[in-house]
């Protein structure tokens, strides 16, 4: 798991924190739909709302693809974040686009894999956000089955979760993100989205999210 130079990290995390995409809040958690409590919540759809937002993810994501992954034929969004963001990327990048379903669909044509993917042909990944990678590394399983050879991933955020970077390992899959969790934090504390005082919680969390706030 790498992430973009730290100049991209910073940036990236001060934009997600201009338009309240990021929420920090340790005093009142949230709670994931995983039944974690967090003290951050991360909803880069927002991004998408700000023209000079999105402008800069995209050619920061198209940026990372053309350093890491050069030979991608394919993009390929996950639904449903990482939709728009992995169409945005292919266009700028001037490169046929795909997304994948959760599930294949209950009727029609059964597909789960949208757009015309052959096999052998080299695909990156689009994802928005990095928690465990369990519903990410499903799309690579699925892009994989159906001849795909996949390259790596790129997205906007990573909370660098170890269970994250073990699950990435062992799919072999290459994962490149904008920016970080440590990285948003500091961004945070710099232009007082948060106070230092906070650190210590933000710190705990990110340590043992699954018996945080339990």
């Amino acid at each position: 798991m790498q992430t973009s130079s730290i100049e991209v990290a910073q940036h990236i995390a001060a934009l997600l924190l201009s338009i309240d995409a990021v929420r920090l809040s340790p005093q009142k958690p949230f709670q994931w739909s995983s039944g974690w409590h967090s003290p951050i919540y991360c909803d880069n759809r927002l991004a998408l709302s700000y023209p000079h937002v999105r402008t800069d993810v995209k050619n920061a994501l198209a940026e990372a693809i053309k350093t890491h992954f050069g030979g991608a034929e394919v993009i390929a969004g996950v639904a449903t974040a990482g939709i728009p963001q992995g169409a945005l990327v292919a266009d700028t990048l001037a490169l046929p686009y795909i997304y994948v379903r959760p599930e294949p669909k209950s009727h029609g044509m059964g597909n789960q894999i949208e757009g015309r993917l052959l096999a052998g042909q080299k695909v990156v990944v689009i994802e928005d956000l990095i928690s465990t990678g369990g519903s990410s590394l499903k799309v690579v399983d699925v892009l994989r089955q159906a001849g795909a050879d996949v390259l790596g991933m790129a997205a906007i955020f990573t909370y660098g979760f170890e269970i994250a970077a073990e699950n990435f390992r062992q799919k072999n899959v290459p994962l490149i993100c904008l920016s970080n969790y440590d990285c948003l934090i500091k961004e945070a504390i710099k232009l007082d989205y948060a106070d230092a005082s906070e650190l210590e919680t933000l710190t705990q969390w990110r340590a043992n999210p699954a018996e945080w706030g339990s």
